[in-house]
Protein backbone atom coordinates (compact mmCIF):
# COMPACT_ATOMS: atom_id res chain seq x y z
CA UNK A 1 0.00 0.00 0.00
CA UNK A 2 1.39 3.72 -0.71
CA UNK A 3 0.49 7.35 -0.50
CA UNK A 4 -0.16 8.88 -3.66
CA UNK A 5 0.16 12.61 -4.24
CA UNK A 6 -1.05 13.87 -7.37
CA UNK A 7 -0.45 17.51 -7.62
CA UNK A 8 1.46 20.20 -5.99
CA UNK A 9 2.64 19.92 -2.15
CA UNK A 10 5.23 21.50 -0.22
CA UNK A 11 8.72 20.05 -0.31
CA UNK A 12 9.53 20.12 3.43
CA UNK A 13 5.94 18.64 3.99
CA UNK A 14 6.32 15.52 1.72
CA UNK A 15 10.08 15.49 2.86
CA UNK A 16 7.97 14.29 6.58
CA UNK A 17 5.90 11.74 4.61
CA UNK A 18 9.20 10.21 3.16
CA UNK A 19 10.89 10.47 6.61
CA UNK A 20 7.64 8.75 8.59
CA UNK A 21 6.38 6.06 6.07
CA UNK A 22 9.22 5.45 3.63
CA UNK A 23 10.02 6.45 0.22
CA UNK A 24 8.71 3.15 -1.33
CA UNK A 25 5.43 4.05 -0.13
CA UNK A 26 4.93 7.43 -1.10
CA UNK A 27 4.75 8.00 -4.97
CA UNK A 28 4.81 12.27 -5.05
CA UNK A 29 3.86 13.11 -8.96
CA UNK A 30 2.54 16.49 -9.05
CA UNK A 31 1.87 15.92 -12.82
CA UNK A 32 0.17 13.03 -12.55
CA UNK A 33 -3.03 14.89 -12.23
CA UNK A 34 -2.73 15.27 -16.26
CA UNK A 35 -1.76 11.62 -16.93
CA UNK A 36 -5.52 9.71 -15.85
CA UNK A 37 -4.22 6.51 -17.72
CA UNK A 38 -0.83 6.67 -15.03
CA UNK A 39 -3.47 7.98 -12.01
CA UNK A 40 -5.66 5.17 -12.61
CA UNK A 41 -2.58 2.39 -12.60
CA UNK A 42 -0.68 3.73 -9.51
CA UNK A 43 -4.56 4.52 -7.54
CA UNK A 44 -4.96 0.22 -7.61
CA UNK A 45 -2.55 -0.07 -4.62
CA UNK A 46 -3.28 3.58 -2.99
CA UNK A 47 -4.16 3.98 0.56
CA UNK A 48 -3.75 7.84 0.89
CA UNK A 49 -4.66 10.00 -1.75
CA UNK A 50 -3.31 13.50 -1.35
CA UNK A 51 -4.76 16.43 -4.05
CA UNK A 52 -5.50 19.98 -4.15
CA UNK A 53 -8.58 21.15 -6.97
CA UNK A 54 -8.23 19.98 -9.70
CA UNK A 55 -7.92 15.86 -9.43
CA UNK A 56 -11.38 14.79 -9.63
CA UNK A 57 -12.00 12.24 -6.63
CA UNK A 58 -15.34 10.53 -7.85
CA UNK A 59 -16.33 8.20 -10.15
CA UNK A 60 -13.56 6.52 -12.02
CA UNK A 61 -10.90 7.25 -9.67
CA UNK A 62 -12.71 5.85 -6.64
CA UNK A 63 -13.24 2.52 -8.88
CA UNK A 64 -9.48 2.50 -9.51
CA UNK A 65 -8.94 2.86 -5.59
CA UNK A 66 -10.25 -0.22 -4.25
CA UNK A 67 -7.92 0.26 -0.70
CA UNK A 68 -8.06 3.62 -0.31
CA UNK A 69 -9.18 4.90 2.98
CA UNK A 70 -8.13 8.38 3.24
CA UNK A 71 -8.05 11.56 0.90
CA UNK A 72 -5.97 14.62 2.05
CA UNK A 73 -7.28 17.38 0.35
CA UNK A 74 -4.67 20.51 -0.14
CA UNK A 75 -6.88 23.16 0.55
CA UNK A 76 -10.25 23.36 1.55
CA UNK A 77 -12.66 23.70 -0.79
CA UNK A 78 -14.18 19.86 -1.32
CA UNK A 79 -16.41 20.32 -4.92
CA UNK A 80 -13.76 17.64 -6.30
CA UNK A 81 -14.49 15.21 -4.17
CA UNK A 82 -17.80 12.88 -4.18
CA UNK A 83 -17.97 13.13 -0.31
CA UNK A 84 -20.70 10.99 -0.07
CA UNK A 85 -19.60 8.24 -2.19
CA UNK A 86 -16.68 8.37 -0.17
CA UNK A 87 -18.52 8.27 3.18
CA UNK A 88 -20.27 5.24 1.43
CA UNK A 89 -17.13 3.69 0.97
CA UNK A 90 -15.90 4.42 4.15
CA UNK A 91 -12.93 6.87 3.11
CA UNK A 92 -12.04 9.85 5.42
CA UNK A 93 -11.93 13.29 3.43
CA UNK A 94 -9.88 15.37 5.16
CA UNK A 95 -9.53 19.33 4.48
CA UNK A 96 -6.69 21.75 5.48
CA UNK A 97 -9.45 23.80 7.15
CA UNK A 98 -8.09 27.32 8.24
CA UNK A 99 -4.79 27.14 6.66
CA UNK A 100 -5.04 29.36 4.09
CA UNK A 101 -7.64 31.92 5.41
CA UNK A 102 -4.78 34.40 5.93
CA UNK A 103 -3.96 34.20 2.13
CA UNK A 104 -7.07 34.45 0.92
CA UNK A 105 -7.91 37.42 3.61
CA UNK A 106 -5.25 39.45 2.00
CA UNK A 107 -6.13 38.71 -1.31
CA UNK A 108 -9.47 40.12 -0.42
CA UNK A 109 -8.34 43.35 1.47
CA UNK A 110 -5.86 44.46 -1.61
CA UNK A 111 -8.53 43.79 -4.28
CA UNK A 112 -11.06 46.19 -1.64
CA UNK A 113 -8.35 48.46 -1.88
CA UNK A 114 -7.21 49.01 -5.24
CA UNK A 115 -11.03 48.42 -6.69
CA UNK A 116 -11.90 51.44 -4.34
CA UNK A 117 -9.07 53.57 -5.01
CA UNK A 118 -9.23 52.64 -8.73
CA UNK A 119 -5.60 54.70 -9.10
CA UNK A 120 -3.85 51.54 -10.01
CA UNK A 121 -4.34 50.85 -13.50
CA UNK A 122 -3.02 53.85 -15.38
CA UNK A 123 0.63 52.44 -15.53
CA UNK A 124 -0.12 51.97 -19.58
CA UNK A 125 -1.75 56.00 -19.76
CA UNK A 126 1.58 56.87 -17.47
CA UNK A 127 4.38 55.40 -19.71
CA UNK A 128 2.76 57.08 -22.58
CA UNK A 129 3.53 60.43 -21.12
CA UNK A 130 -0.19 61.21 -20.20
CA UNK A 131 -1.11 61.99 -16.89
CA UNK A 132 -5.08 61.38 -16.10
CA UNK A 133 -4.65 63.01 -12.12
CA UNK A 134 -7.98 64.41 -12.25
CA UNK A 135 -9.59 62.00 -13.29
CA UNK A 136 -8.10 59.55 -10.62
CA UNK A 137 -8.40 61.81 -8.01
CA UNK A 138 -11.98 60.48 -6.60
CA UNK A 139 -11.06 56.93 -5.40
CA UNK A 140 -12.98 56.02 -2.27
CA UNK A 141 -10.96 54.92 1.18
CA UNK A 142 -11.78 52.31 2.27
CA UNK A 143 -12.25 53.36 6.28
CA UNK A 144 -16.15 53.45 7.32
CA UNK A 145 -16.90 51.72 4.33
CA UNK A 146 -19.26 47.87 4.98
CA UNK A 147 -17.78 44.52 4.22
CA UNK A 148 -20.34 42.82 3.14
CA UNK A 149 -19.68 38.32 3.63
CA UNK A 150 -21.29 36.24 2.64
CA UNK A 151 -19.66 32.99 4.52
CA UNK A 152 -18.41 33.38 7.77
CA UNK A 153 -16.46 30.08 8.65
CA UNK A 154 -12.30 30.30 9.22
CA UNK A 155 -11.86 32.63 6.44
CA UNK A 156 -14.84 34.79 6.53
CA UNK A 157 -13.89 35.42 9.62
CA UNK A 158 -9.88 36.21 9.30
CA UNK A 159 -11.17 38.40 6.27
CA UNK A 160 -13.56 40.34 8.98
CA UNK A 161 -10.63 40.58 11.55
CA UNK A 162 -7.91 42.45 8.10
CA UNK A 163 -11.08 44.61 7.15
CA UNK A 164 -11.62 45.92 10.80
CA UNK A 165 -7.95 47.02 11.19
CA UNK A 166 -8.29 49.48 8.24
CA UNK A 167 -11.39 50.84 9.80
CA UNK A 168 -14.26 49.14 8.07
CA UNK A 169 -17.16 48.05 9.32
CA UNK A 170 -18.52 44.35 8.46
CA UNK A 171 -21.71 42.48 8.20
CA UNK A 172 -22.13 38.73 7.26
CA UNK A 173 -24.63 36.28 6.37
CA UNK A 174 -23.80 32.68 6.97
CA UNK A 175 -27.07 30.17 6.88
CA UNK A 176 -24.42 27.27 9.26
CA UNK A 177 -23.81 29.71 12.10
CA UNK A 178 -26.92 30.59 14.11
CA UNK A 179 -27.58 33.51 16.66
CA UNK A 180 -25.74 31.78 19.47
CA UNK A 181 -22.35 30.66 17.35
CA UNK A 182 -19.32 32.19 19.19
CA UNK A 183 -18.33 33.81 15.52
CA UNK A 184 -21.23 36.44 16.81
CA UNK A 185 -19.73 36.69 20.17
CA UNK A 186 -17.97 39.58 20.12
CA UNK A 187 -20.28 41.79 18.43
CA UNK A 188 -17.59 42.96 16.27
CA UNK A 189 -19.15 41.43 13.36
CA UNK A 190 -23.24 42.34 12.56
CA UNK A 191 -25.32 39.23 11.75
CA UNK A 192 -27.65 39.71 9.05
CA UNK A 193 -29.65 38.15 6.53
CA UNK A 194 -28.56 37.74 2.70
CA UNK A 195 -30.62 40.39 1.32
CA UNK A 196 -29.76 42.86 3.74
CA UNK A 197 -25.97 42.24 2.93
CA UNK A 198 -25.78 42.13 -0.51
CA UNK A 199 -27.70 45.41 -0.39
CA UNK A 200 -25.87 47.18 2.09
CA UNK A 201 -22.41 46.30 1.18
CA UNK A 202 -20.11 48.95 -0.35
CA UNK A 203 -17.61 45.79 -0.70
CA UNK A 204 -19.54 42.69 -0.67
CA UNK A 205 -16.96 39.45 -0.76
CA UNK A 206 -17.77 35.77 -0.97
CA UNK A 207 -16.58 32.86 1.32
CA UNK A 208 -18.97 29.48 0.86
CA UNK A 209 -18.97 26.61 -1.28
CA UNK A 210 -20.45 25.39 -4.19
CA UNK A 211 -24.00 23.44 -3.51
CA UNK A 212 -26.91 22.90 -4.91
CA UNK A 213 -28.30 25.94 -2.86
CA UNK A 214 -25.28 28.47 -4.09
CA UNK A 215 -24.83 27.64 -7.01
CA UNK A 216 -26.53 31.04 -9.26
CA UNK A 217 -26.69 32.34 -5.51
CA UNK A 218 -25.20 35.68 -7.10
CA UNK A 219 -27.71 36.39 -10.34
CA UNK A 220 -28.25 38.78 -12.39
CA UNK A 221 -31.00 39.83 -10.04
CA UNK A 222 -28.99 39.95 -6.78
CA UNK A 223 -26.63 41.88 -8.41
CA UNK A 224 -28.80 44.70 -9.06
CA UNK A 225 -29.81 45.14 -5.80
CA UNK A 226 -26.23 45.93 -4.97
CA UNK A 227 -25.93 49.28 -4.52
CA UNK A 228 -24.76 50.95 -7.07
CA UNK A 229 -20.63 51.59 -7.47
CA UNK A 230 -20.05 48.73 -4.78
CA UNK A 231 -17.38 46.09 -5.46
CA UNK A 232 -18.30 42.50 -5.58
CA UNK A 233 -15.03 40.19 -4.82
CA UNK A 234 -15.34 36.40 -5.38
CA UNK A 235 -12.55 33.80 -4.05
CA UNK A 236 -15.35 30.85 -3.09
CA UNK A 237 -16.18 28.67 -6.37
CA UNK A 238 -17.47 29.98 -9.86
CA UNK A 239 -20.54 28.39 -10.12
CA UNK A 240 -21.84 30.96 -7.27
CA UNK A 241 -21.50 33.63 -9.57
CA UNK A 242 -23.13 34.69 -13.04
CA UNK A 243 -20.05 35.59 -14.36
CA UNK A 244 -22.06 37.20 -17.65
CA UNK A 245 -24.35 39.76 -14.96
CA UNK A 246 -20.96 40.51 -13.55
CA UNK A 247 -19.59 41.84 -16.72
CA UNK A 248 -22.67 43.95 -17.80
CA UNK A 249 -23.01 45.19 -14.26
CA UNK A 250 -19.64 46.52 -14.62
CA UNK A 251 -20.10 47.75 -18.34
CA UNK A 252 -23.47 50.02 -16.99
CA UNK A 253 -21.63 51.24 -13.47
CA UNK A 254 -23.83 48.99 -11.61
CA UNK A 255 -20.75 47.73 -10.10
CA UNK A 256 -17.70 50.11 -9.25
CA UNK A 257 -15.27 47.14 -9.77
CA UNK A 258 -14.63 43.06 -9.44
CA UNK A 259 -11.89 40.79 -8.35
CA UNK A 260 -12.71 36.68 -9.76
CA UNK A 261 -10.60 34.47 -8.82
CA UNK A 262 -12.73 31.47 -9.30
CA UNK A 263 -14.53 30.74 -12.92
CA UNK A 264 -17.33 28.30 -13.49
CA UNK A 265 -15.58 26.52 -16.28
CA UNK A 266 -11.38 26.60 -15.21
CA UNK A 267 -9.21 27.79 -17.39
CA UNK A 268 -11.60 30.40 -18.26
CA UNK A 269 -12.31 29.97 -22.06
CA UNK A 270 -10.99 32.63 -24.79
CA UNK A 271 -14.64 33.50 -25.20
CA UNK A 272 -15.24 34.59 -21.95
CA UNK A 273 -17.33 37.88 -22.45
CA UNK A 274 -14.64 39.93 -19.83
CA UNK A 275 -13.08 41.82 -22.97
CA UNK A 276 -12.74 45.55 -22.57
CA UNK A 277 -14.58 45.34 -18.93
CA UNK A 278 -13.74 48.24 -16.72
CA UNK A 279 -12.15 47.90 -13.30
CA UNK A 280 -11.71 43.69 -13.25
CA UNK A 281 -9.16 41.77 -11.71
CA UNK A 282 -9.29 37.88 -12.90
CA UNK A 283 -6.78 36.02 -11.12
CA UNK A 284 -6.25 31.63 -11.87
CA UNK A 285 -7.87 30.35 -8.68
CA UNK A 286 -4.56 32.00 -6.35
CA UNK A 287 -6.36 33.49 -3.61
CA UNK A 288 -5.56 31.28 -1.16
CA UNK A 289 -1.97 29.82 -2.50
CA UNK A 290 0.71 31.96 -1.08
CA UNK A 291 4.31 31.03 -0.08
CA UNK A 292 3.17 30.64 3.29
CA UNK A 293 -0.50 28.92 2.78
CA UNK A 294 1.47 26.44 0.77
CA UNK A 295 4.12 25.52 3.63
CA UNK A 296 0.61 25.41 6.27
CA UNK A 297 -1.68 23.73 3.95
CA UNK A 298 0.91 20.81 3.19
CA UNK A 299 1.97 20.70 6.84
CA UNK A 300 -1.39 20.25 8.34
CA UNK A 301 -2.30 17.10 5.71
CA UNK A 302 0.92 15.74 6.14
CA UNK A 303 0.70 15.21 9.98
CA UNK A 304 -2.94 14.74 9.76
CA UNK A 305 -2.15 11.37 7.19
CA UNK A 306 1.00 10.81 9.84
CA UNK A 307 -1.65 10.65 12.83
CA UNK A 308 -3.75 8.53 11.06
CA UNK A 309 -1.26 6.00 10.25
CA UNK A 310 1.64 6.34 13.01
CA UNK A 311 3.01 2.98 12.71
CA UNK A 312 3.01 3.29 9.06
CA UNK A 313 0.49 1.75 6.29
Amino acid sequence: MKIVVSEFMDPTAVERLRAHFGSGDLLYAPALVDMPERLMAELADCRVLIVRNRTQVRGAILEAAPHLSLVGRLGVGLDNIDTVACADRGIRVLPATGANARAVAEYVLAATLVLRRSSFFSTTEVVAGRWPRAALSSGREAADATLGLIGYGSIGQTTARLARAIGMQVIAYDPGLDEASPAWMSGDTRRCGLEEVISTADVLSLHLPLTDDTRGLLDAKRIASMKRGAILINTARGGVVDETAVAEALRSGQLGGAALDVFEHEPLPASNGFADTPNLILTPHIAGVSFEANVRVSSLIAEAVIAAYPEGL
